[in-house]
């Protein structure tokens, strides 16, 4: 199998271990305004990765977080008027609810932040210990000067950087800084948000640290591969990256790095602050979850996807003929043979998780069983080994 990594920008072969499992970390919600399509297309593709490894014969560990402390959680349980646990533990629920409705396998972990802080700590002291971080009146930083390799995954120059980190919540007016890209590790935080012990005083961890954190804690030093949206590949996982590397001396923190493209909604970018988000929620409302998945995968993961609410409607006839298919009754003879479609399908998902391509020859092959059943030919061998890869692919196969 072939998967692109971004911080090479190369294909890179990828062969699952055989004497431990693959380990996968994806970075999950912030929880409010959950579980909208971006969410949904992210968590899809990869519940795709991890049906296909375990179908090939790998064992995953993959862990997922939710970070329930997070600047945007507080402002907007501030916003509401509600306590900000309360708020995480209703978008939690919700986003357990969708992903379960979009018959998404829950990951292996998913802990959350605020259950995790004392992991976080030790790591932030050997930062500082290694010269790699400093502390200001109870505050913590990441100096991106002892790293020379920062923001390599990105690919930009510093002026650029600057720019996305502070659209991405960076404060470059911060006094205490040295480098306004400098990030934070541990913050004395506001009066109304949750605190901490540690040894710069009551606070809370940065952002960034807290991926790290779970990452290492759970699936080891170094991992197998590394994903989430293509908005996270700056500022957050190159901090990610820069912090891990420097704290354990291994390198590299992630073997390989995914990332999905952004999804946008009728030729906007889907957005919170545009208020034009599609939640998931109400999508299953109007379609079967197989048509959604379907066409959430109809694009390559990498390329960014424009939602347009009229085009489900081709894939909901897809996912019906799909389980048509699967439903006919055939003949006796001149068995149907679909091998050659099944490794199409194969190479496909060998070829960097190609779905568009391997949607198209699983659709071809339920369109051959149709014929065939129509000419009382055997169809049953032939339904199986469509059924086996629709299933793999993540269809439920049932009526809604």
């Amino acid at each position: 199998m072939q998967l692109f990594s971004t911080l090479s920008r190369i294909r890179e072969p990828f062969s699952p271990p055989t004497d431990r499992p693959v380990t996968l970390y994806v970075c999950g919600v912030t929880p409010y305004d959950t579980t909208h399509m971006g969410h949904a297309r992210t968590f899809i593709v990869f519940d795709v990765l991890v049906r296909y490894l375990r179908r090939q014969g790998a064992t995953v560990t993959y862990c997922q977080n939710i970070t329930d402390v997070d600047d945007p959680l507080f402002e907007r349980a501030r916003r509401d008027g509600v306590n900000w646990y309360e708020l995480a533990e209703r978008q939690i629920a919700q986003l357990r609810a969708d992903c379960a409705d979009l018959n998404i396998l829950p990951p292996t972990f998913a802990p959350r932040v605020s259950e995790e802080v004392a992991i976080m700590i030790p790591i932030i002291e050997r930062l500082v210990e290694l010269g790699h971080a400093y502390v200001v009146d109870g505050n913590v930083y990441f100096s991106i000067q002892t790293d020379p390799d920062f923001g390599r995954m990105a690919r930009m120059g510093y002026a650029e950087l600057l720019s996305i980190a502070n659209q991405r919540g960076n404060n470059p007016h911060d006094p205490n800084k040295r480098d306004p890209l400098d990030f934070v590790l541990w913050q004395r935080g506001n009066p109304d948000e949750p605190k901490w012990e540690s040894p710069w005083g009551l606070g809370r961890p940065g952002w960034h640290i807290e991926c790290s954190a779970m990452s290492i804690r759970y699936l080891g030093e170094q991992i197998d591969i590394h994903g989430g949206g293509a908005d996270l590949i700056f500022p957050h996982h190159s901090c990610e990256i820069a912090q891990s590397e420097s704290a354990t001396g291994k390198r590299p923190f992630a073997r390989i790095w995914m990332h999905v493209g952004l999804v946008w909604l009728d030729g906007e970018k889907m957005s919170k602050s545009l208020g034009n988000l599609v939640f998931a929620r109400d999508a299953l409302q109007m379609h079967h979850p197989d048509a959604l998945r379907w066409y959430l995968l109809s694009e390559h993961y990498r390329e960014d996807f424009d939602y347009r609410r009229e085009a489900v409607a081709r894939y909901e006839q897809y996912a019906a003929d799909l389980r048509h298919a699967l439903s006919l009754t055939g003949g006796t003879h001149s068995p149907l043979d679909v091998s050659r479609g099944r490794s199409d399908v194969i190479t496909s998902m060998n070829d960097d998780l190609d779905t568009p391509a391997a949607l198209a020859s699983l659709h071809a092959m339920a369109g051959m069983i149709i014929d065939a059943a129509a000419e009382g030919r055997d169809v049953s061998t032939a339904q199986a080994t469509v059924r086996d890869l629709a299933l793999m692919l993540g269809f439920t196969l049932r009526d809604k």
